[in-house]
């Protein structure tokens, strides 16, 4: 009997330790998500007191740097979730199996095309758009063919291969132009001044004036009218329409705490998480939780959306950058 009392006695002396220690939610994301202006500090100290968890945050310089970690760790990843993927990427992710159903309802999104998928949960949206200093440039292109022959127009945009912008630019324009698209490449090459790793050096450039134009967003503009009050900068709309861009979370279908992170993927859909993303990420929540931001009504509005399925990124992703790559 003392025998049995002092093993359980050593027992509870050695994993002491571990009783009443909150489980950790290991979530991979890009590093502009996690700065301090970004939305995953609050999001991680909001969901924490709701879950009685801890998350932990592993960054990657940006979403198209995520997904190749996350294709390069493969099975042996410690990410629990993915937050911040291309949904133009998802069909890849997904047959490698690298994603797991996330088993959560989701129901009235603010998407332009409704949401029908299994694997992925959206949770902000934007369209591409590239941006110019009203104050410096008047002479508009009206279309994506005239802003490729324009050689009086100085370009910055990032790199496809590095980048989700870089590659959300190379499908887009490839859905509208197909064949067409290698020699836009051509003409654009001409008279771009840099392609860049991603977002943020390519956005202080032009900010240097280095550039008339830069590729970002429609939403980008809203910074500046709210931290500055300055409302000089302006998003170029396409005749041909402008491309949609859908950042999704996903659990990992190898991940340590499931329910945890199915959990997670639902509080991303939340009013206390939902209403942060404007003036945090810069982009369009997928829920309407009353009325976005003021400086959100003076931005331009596409008049025509253009996307394309995972699957036809997943079918011609490798093609489209050999084109580019050739031609730039």
């Amino acid at each position: 009997m003392y025998r049995l009392l002092a093993a359980l006695f050593c027992f509870l002396l050695i994993n002491s330790s571990a009783i009443g220690k909150p489980e950790t939610l290991t979530v991979y994301t890009y590093r502009s998500f996690t700065s301090e202006w970004g939305p995953g500090p609050l999001i991680k100290k909001r969901f924490e007191v709701q879950c009685q968890c801890q998350i932990d945050y592993v960054v990657s310089d940006d979403s198209g740097t995520l997904i190749s970690q996350i294709r390069l760790e493969g099975k042996e990843t410690k990410a629990d979730v993915i937050v911040g993927a291309d949904y133009s990427l998802s069909a890849e992710l997904i047959s490698e199996k690298l994603i797991a159903p996330h088993n959560i309802s989701i129901i009235n999104l603010n998407l332009p095309n409704g949401w029908h998928d299994n694997y992925f949960v959206p949770y902000d949206y934007g369209y591409l758009a590239f941006i110019y200093d009203k104050n410096r440039l008047t002479n508009l292109p009206r279309t994506i063919k005239e802003l490729a022959a324009n050689k009086n127009l100085t370009v910055i945009y990032e790199d496809p291969r590095t980048s989700s912008l870089g590659l959300a630019l190379l499908l887009w324009w490839n859905q509208i132009y197909g064949s067409e698209t290698p020699a836009l490449w051509k003409q654009l090459n001409s008279h771009t001044v840099s392609v860049t790793k991603g977002w943020s050096e390519a956005y202080g450039l032009f900010l240097s004036n280095e550039a008339d134009l830069v590729l970002s967003y429609t939403t980008s503009p809203a910074y500046p009218i709210y931290n500055k009050q300055e409302d000089r900068y302006r998003a170029v709309i396409f005749e041909e329409g402008n491309f949609l861009q859908i950042e999704v979370a996903a659990v990992m279908s190898h991940a340590k705490h499931p329910k945890l992170a199915q959990q997670f993927l639902a509080f991303l859909l939340s009013e206390a998480v939902q209403t942060i993303l404007p003036r945090t990420q810069w982009m369009l929540p997928v829920k309407e939780y009353g009325k976005l931001p003021e400086e959100f009504s003076k931005l331009e509005q596409p008049t025509k959306v253009i996307h394309i399925t995972p699957q036809k990124t997943f079918d011609m992703r490798k093609q489209w950058i050999k084109q580019w790559l050739q031609n730039s």
